[in-house]
């Protein structure tokens, strides 16, 4: 196995009953092991199916998905055994607190695997401290703020020390505070080693954050990655109805405007360019 994919999908098929066109068709991607990607593209065009596949929630009707070199398996404990290493967070964090409490809810995959009371103590105040949740821990989870209940959802997964952590549309809903918050914390978790694919509609959000991008469209991955590189596709994109981010649209203008009233003396223009988005992104990070 190369240490390079931490999980890899080839020619994967995966349809819903009584859909006429595939969730997933032929879907062939690989994601590099330690980074930090994103995915993109229209509703409707796989993102969440892909993530319910490599969380082992569905099988695909053709084609492997591999786990660190190994095809998952589907049976009870290979599945149990995955979703420890392959943490997905859902959308909406309604669909997945399943506790009276913010420490119940924490411990809840713990004590579904059996770990020891001592040592769910200790994890979950470790992760409580680590996501600023120790003042919450006996707070009723239907009194928290959306934000809370997003940094609970995480926590949920990362209580078990995932090496891959799937995030759908994490910032969705979040004011900027809480999205700031997020940020943080998924740099935290990035440091900590985990591999984080996430998926959004926000492009300014992925381009400043992420390593590498994917961009699926009808179930099939169109273009992959270094942010930088994927925006240069606008023509694609713009067909995709994807667009750019705002920073690189507001760059381009800026480049129209001086070019029209400078002409060629600015020849160094490109690179100024490429200087100010990185600054951006460390900025952002």
């Amino acid at each position: 196995m190369s240490d390079s994919w931490i999980l890899e999908f080839d020619d994967v098929v995966y349809g819903y009953v009584c859909s006429r066109r595939p969730a997933t068709q032929n879907l062939s991607l690989k994601i590099p092991a330690g980074k930090r990607c994103g995915l993109i593209g229209q509703n409707g065009c796989g993102k969440t199916t892909f993530f319910l596949l490599a969380n082992g929630l569905y099988q695909p009707s053709h084609g492997t998905i591999r786990f660190k070199g190994s095809p998952i398996r589907y049976d009870r404990n290979s599945l149990t055994a995955l979703r420890q290493q392959i943490g997905l967070v859902f959308q909406n964090p309604e669909h997945q607190l399943v506790a009276s409490t913010v420490e119940e809810d924490i411990s809840y995959g713990l004590c579904n695997l059996g770990v020891p009371e001592s040592e769910i103590a200790q994890r979950v105040q470790a992760i409580s401290s680590e996501f600023n949740l120790v003042e919450l821990a006996h707070q009723p989870i239907h009194n928290l703020s959306l934000g809370q209940k997003k940094r609970v959802s995480i926590a949920d997964v990362m209580v078990l020390k995932p090496s891959l952590l799937l995030l759908d549309e994490p910032t969705a809903y979040l004011d900027p505070r809480h999205a700031r918050q997020l940020v943080h914390q998924l740099e935290q978790i990035h440091q900590g080693g985990t591999t984080i694919v996430l998926a959004s509609h926000d492009l300014d959000f992925v381009y400043q954050w992420a390593d590498w991008i994917f961009v699926m469209d009808q179930g099939r991955l169109v273009l992959e990655g270094k942010p930088q590189d994927i925006f240069e596709h606008r023509e694609l994109l713009e067909q995709l109805q994807l667009g750019v981010p705002l920073a690189i649209e507001l760059m381009e203008q800026i480049k129209t405007k001086m070019r029209e009233n400078y002409g060629e003396m600015i020849p160094d223009f490109e690179q100024l360019q490429n200087e100010v988005l990185n600054d951006r992104r460390s900025s952002f990070l």
